[in-house]
């Protein structure tokens, strides 16, 4: 396949719409199931990236969940806790812990599931029938992989009666060196961003404190991929191999903190014994009770713990979860990381990070405030890299 002709471009007002090689070369991809739209493709090609990178550098199974061309989460193939099992609503899968891919997807799709809401999946690895059936119950526009085993493939052919959006790519595929986009009728040309994220990006470690442990190393390395393919400017915090919260596209480096640091405190809040124990009514399905959950944690649009509220989403009133309760369950939380796109400006990132339990840090640095983000790193006993590389994604 040379070109697939696409029914619209972002929207539905922008014809005609296609994608091709420039070369004249065949696509790297088949179409298995649907039609995929042109928002559809930015997300496959920006998280296949990402996933196929994150194997790449930590040798485990990755996936992750994209929206609007930002992830929502990106995680690997790690056993999940039984609290973290009911978090995602995956506790009833038998051998779950079978299947990293499985597992990788149970964390991508579970860290963020408001946000995760109709997104397109990316899997490093060729989809199993578990990971196909977990995919299947959730609500989704498509997914990416180099293959589909034949009964898993059969099982997402049938998601959305039958069109599904289903892609398969060449994992072999390598993209020109150069790569361009047009604005304005105007075309821009760079090269692509190639940059390797490992373990020796993070040896320049700038704070007093220079322990840097393998799991805390892996989860920076998890934090700096996603960040890659994030769009800008963007931070994220990353735990047990997953990325549990992602700020994206803020113009000011603290709101990417603060939005990242609330949607991780939300992850964190969502294991709580209060949450997991919330009376749900029994009709009640997954996208509804992710929108009760955020409500009940948040105490946002709508008090869901009020009278005339709650008989609609429990069986039984649930006491709230008070600022004072919530405050002192993240107190508790320590060892998260956090990684950011470019230099943190000030120190006021640093504080707002060590509410969300934050113990690592790796930013590229050069800042004229260097010294003063440092030292209140250094004030927290936290460890710092300066990576020396910038991760814009526009």
């Amino acid at each position: 396949m040379k070109e697939f002709e696409l029914k619209y471009g972002c929207n539905p007002n922008q014809k005609p719409s296609k994608i091709y090689m420039r070369d004249g070369s065949d696509l790297p991809i088949e179409i298995l199931s649907g039609r995929p739209g042109y928002i559809n493709f930015l997300d496959a090609f920006n998280s296949w990236q990402l996933v196929k990178e994150l194997k790449e550098a930590l040798g485990l199974p990755a996936v992750t969940s994209f929206k609007h061309v930002s992830p929502t989460s990106a995680a690997v193939g790690i056993p999940l806790s039984d609290k973290l099992k009911k978090a995602c609503f995956v506790d009833d899968i038998e051998g779950l812990d079978d299947s990293p891919l499985a597992c990788a997807y149970a964390r991508a799709r579970g860290t963020d599931r408001m946000c995760s809401f109709g997104d397109w999946v990316a899997l490093s690895d060729v989809c199993d029938v578990m990971t196909a059936n977990m995919i299947k119950r959730e609500v989704s526009d498509g997914v990416i992989a180099p293959g589909y085993e034949p009964e898993a493939l059969e099982i997402l052919r049938t998601k959305r009666k039958g069109a599904y959006n289903i892609v398969k790519i060449d994992p072999n595929y390598v993209p020109e060196e150069r790569e361009t986009k047009q604005v304005f009728g105007i075309t821009f040309e760079q090269g692509r961003n190639n940059f390797k994220i490992n373990r020796e990006l993070l040896s320049n470690i700038v704070t007093a404190n220079k322990d840097l442990p393998d799991d805390a190393a892996r989860d920076l390395i998890v934090a700096l991929i996603t960040l890659k393919y994030t769009q800008s400017n963007s931070v994220c915090y990353a735990v047990d191999g997953q990325a549990i919260g992602v700020g994206a596209g803020q113009q000011s480096r603290i709101h990417c903190t603060r939005l990242a640091g609330t949607k991780a405190d939300t992850w964190f809040l969502r294991q709580a014994d209060k949450v997991l124990a919330l009376p749900f009514r029994s009709e009640l399905g997954r996208p509804e009770r992710d929108n009760v959950i955020d409500s009940y944690i948040n105490q946002n649009e709508e008090d869901v713990c009020e009278e005339g509220n709650w008989q609609k989403y429990f069986t039984a009133r649930p006491e709230p979860f008070t600022r004072e309760e919530q405050k002192a369950y993240l107190a508790a939380i320590d060892g998260v990381a956090l990684g950011s796109d470019a230099f943190f400006p000030f120190d006021d990132n640093i504080e707002r990070a060590k509410r969300s339990g934050v113990k690592y840090v790796a930013e590229p640095g050069g800042s004229i405030r260097d010294d003063i983000v440092i030292a209140c790193a250094d004030k927290y006993n936290m460890v710092m890299s300066f990576t020396g590389m910038r991760l814009f994604h526009h």
